[in-house]
């Protein structure tokens, strides 16, 4: 059975923690300073540790020197993240870094990976530890308030710790409700203009009337209404970042403004020919393709090459994979840590959520994990207490397949088939489900076509994961 030790200076975390561990099946010490847990680590060599990086007599990186096991895995725990204590964990040898209010979904996982490389073979590969280290690091440190480890929000998390530290100008590009004010921020508390303002401005919130007044400000009796000079977003933000949401919903007009203030630093007052000078860093977002905006005339081409010196595409919640159950299980422990709850998410709720398309990403996300917090009556979550709107989850519309005439029906039948199992990511139950089918016969079609050396876009790759669909064995792939 694998061994934990829990370094934490903090009762009551400590005792979640342990009550997380015992349930996957660890056995667990706990120790509140860095001599307690010296001494701990003498008595019984742990497989795992997760330590705090301030104890009340030292830091936790010094218990690195401590752990005498190679393959032991040494989590250092924050509530301050910052850059350089993730490479400095990262160099002493941290396999993982995590920031409090730590997630329940994700010390479980943590933890499960941890016992499977207990298990296994006792030698680890470094190169492939530090990797996924500095992919966790840069996760918790670089990116702030994102959750998510996948693959795409890695990408994500390396783009911004590379470009935040520089003057660049950055547009955020991704559909609504994917976190760009949240990336933008990000970027601002990464920067050398940490300390002075971050403000975000909704270019298609404010009326086309007075967004030029909102932007550059006003001198008193300038226009009917203006008793008094005002100042705009761009002298409030000096020294610091200013984020222009939904850029494309800028008026034409403004944006030849916009490109002179970003190409010169100077701008005039409504109301004044006298030029004002404001050292802002200018960070963009549309939730439409700015290529396609150009096109239709709602964006100066310009402009756009001005703003795109340094994108990043925030992806959709459906391309994050497992990340959708990590934000759904950080939303409620928010929750659980405002109301005093404890409240957890029945198994089929995470998988439904996992088989979710989520048209408006996170945000929905945040109001369905609220929804389903006020309605639910127990600790429990059950999906038979999920609100209506996830119901979409069991007919959520698939892509389009064409058939041309002239093909038999057979071929459309396993056409079909294929193009369902790739919108379900190739879980082969809710598969059957949307094609109305039971699993056995889709395990029998699949099984034909194998036979014929016909694979589902997902076959060969899947086979594996879905062992375990329905108790059933994988088709073969």
């Amino acid at each position: 059975m694998p061994h934990l030790l829990i370094v934490d200076d903090d009762a009551s975390i400590c005792e979640t923690l342990s009550d997380i561990a015992a349930d996957e099946g660890f056995t667990c010490a706990v120790a509140g300073t860095l001599r307690d847990a010296c001494l701990q680590i003498g008595w019984q060599q742990p497989h795992a540790v997760l330590v705090d990086l301030t104890l009340p007599d030292g830091s936790g990186m010094e218990l690195f020197n401590e752990v005498g096991a190679a393959g032991t895995q040494v989590v250092v725990m924050t509530g301050d993240a910052t850059v350089d204590t993730a490479v400095k964990a990262l160099r002493h040898g941290a396999t993982d870094y995590l920031v409090k209010p730590l997630s329940a979904y994700q010390v479980r996982a943590l933890l499960r990976r941890a016992a499977q490389q207990c298990s296994a073979a006792p030698e680890r590969a470094p190169a492939a530890v530090t990797a996924a280290a500095a992919a966790s690091a840069a996760a918790a440190a670089g990116a702030g308030g994102l959750v998510g480890t996948s693959p795409a929000m890695l990408q994500v998390y390396e783009q911004i710790n590379k470009v935040a530290p520089t003057e660049a100008t950055v547009l955020l590009i991704g559909e609504s409700g994917t976190g760009k004010e949240l990336a933008a921020q990000t970027i601002h508390r990464l920067s050398a203009r940490a300390r002075h303002n971050f403000i975000a401005v909704n270019c298609g919130a404010i009326s086309p009337h007075l967004i030029e007044s909102e932007m550059f400000g006003h001198e008193r009796g300038s226009f009917t209404g203006a008793e008094r000079q005002h100042k705009g977003y761009f002298e409030r933000a000096d020294g610091g970042t200013l984020f222009l949401d939904e850029i494309t919903e800028m008026p034409l007009e403004l944006q030849v403004k916009l490109l002179r203030v970003l190409e010169s630093g100077g701008f005039m007052r409504v109301g004044t020919n006298r030029e004002l000078r404001s050292d802002v860093r200018v960070l963009a977002a549309t939730n439409r393709n700015p290529e396609e905006a150009v096109a239709e005339g709602k964006l100066r081409a310009d402009l756009y090459h001005r703003l795109n010196v340094f994108p990043i595409e925030l992806p959709p919640l459906r391309e994050r994979g497992d990340d959708v159950q990590a934000i759904a299980q950080m939303l409620l422990d928010l929750l659980n840590s405002e109301h005093g709850t404890q409240r957890r998410f029945a198994p089929e709720v995470l998988e439904s959520m996992r088989l979710h398309t989520w048209p408006g990403n996170v945000r929905e996300l945040r109001n369905f994990v609220q929804r389903a917090y006020i309605m639910s009556d127990d600790d429990i979550i059950r999906e038979t207490q999920v609100p209506v709107a996830m119901e979409v989850v069991h007919s959520a519309p698939g892509t389009v397949v064409s058939v041309p005439v002239g093909m038999s029906l057979a071929d459309a039948d396993r056409e079909l088939i294929f193009a369902t199992l790739e919108q379900c990511a190739g879980v082969k139950k809710h598969a059957a489900e949307i094609l109305g089918i039971s699993l056995k016969t889709l395990y029998n079609r699949l099984e034909e076509y194998a036979a014929r050396g016909e694979y589902p876009p997902r076959g060969r790759s899947t086979a594996a994961e879905n062992a375990g669909d329905a108790g059933e064995p994988p088709a073969p792939a």
